[in-house]
């Protein structure tokens, strides 16, 4: 058993987990970091190591047991997880006519079903203690429906849903659900979303948008507001100014959102080929220097911060 806090981030072998593990470790937390991937996670362990040990744990987070077991293991092992924050995700970008039933259901079982699992999972032994702390990364997507990220978009939906719903349910009782709605950030995250329809024009328009300053939010600094809103148990952080907008705009003009969002989808390639292909697959088939040059930025965040190892799926 250990003295410093317990905290649990579920899909952080790279990317923002990666981050927001490392921002836990500057705070003195002993941190377990859970993803699919033991490789990516053997990375992500040594990419950590100079800010404190943390341990692995290999995980899929579909599968509600296998997230009890894991759990119930690091309560048993080290104690009570006292932090646990769920940002596993997965980015599909393409037009509806391009989306199947298991694109929906890949990420409605990552991105609804993870964070449900995982919370479901600390929430008795952080009732019991009448302390805990659960932050849940949904997206900007999940208050305003982005044309051609429908799968997506519907999952984030719902993990805001539940988050919030959670956040009243807990009231009183000690512990705290905070919904996390970043916009774009520059965690390389382009080189590992899923393109359907044309793979390569849908590639062309969101990597510069996931990695050009002013559209894009650097990580690091998300991942610091983001620990911070979750250890003071606040209910909700928005981040990045163009998140902000839109959700007040959607607020205060529904209607005429969505209209705004059929404007630009008409604006986006059309394909309807289910076909889907990684980011890196997709800037080889457009090779464009163009594209290249807009998205410097983000793929330096790839490789900094493990976003590009292995070049599989999760």
């Amino acid at each position: 058993m250990t003295s410093q806090p317990i905290a649990l981030v579920v899909g952080a072998s790279r990317g923002l987990g990666l981050l927001i593990a490392r921002e836990l470790l500057d705070r003195d937390h002993q941190v377990f970091i859970a993803a699919r991937d033991a490789e990516e996670l053997a990375s992500a362990q040594q990419l950590l190591a100079s800010h404190g040990s943390v341990a692995t744990r290999v995980c899929d987070v579909r599968d509600a047991d296998a997230v009890a077991a894991m759990v119930a293991g690091i309560e048993a092992e080290a104690g009570p997880v006292e932090v646990a924050i769920t940002v596993a995700g997965i980015i599909q970008v393409g037009p509806a006519e391009a989306m199947t039933l298991d694109h929906f259901a890949d990420a409605i079982d990552t991105m609804l079903w993870g964070p449900i699992h995982v919370a479901t999972a600390v929430l008795p032994s952080m009732r019991s203690r009448r302390s805990g702390r659960i932050g849940t990364v949904t997206s900007v997507g999940g208050m305003v429906s982005p044309p051609h990220l429908l799968p997506y978009a519907t999952a984030k939906f719902g993990a805001v849903g539940f988050s919030d719903g959670l956040a009243a349910e807990l009231t009183g009782t000690g512990v705290t659900a905070t919904t996390i709605v970043p916009g774009l950030m520059r965690t390389g995250s382009h080189e590992r979303a899923f393109f359907s329809g044309d793979a390569a024009a849908e590639y062309a328009w969101f990597a510069p948008a996931a990695s050009l300053p002013g559209l894009s939010m650097g990580a690091e600094r998300a991942a610091r507001r983001i620990v911070t809103a979750v250890l003071a148990g606040r209910p909700m952080v928005i981040l990045t100014p163009l998140a902000k907008i839109g959700v007040r705009v959607r607020g205060l003009v529904p209607g005429l959102t969505i209209r705004a969002m059929g404007v630009t989808s008409l604006l986006l390639p059309r394909g309807s080929s289910s076909e889907t292909v990684e980011g890196h697959v997709a800037a080889r088939r457009l090779n464009s220097p163009v594209v290249a040059a807009l998205t410097v930025l983000g793929s330096r965040a790839a490789r900094r911060f493990n976003t590009r190892a292995g070049l599989r799926r999760r």
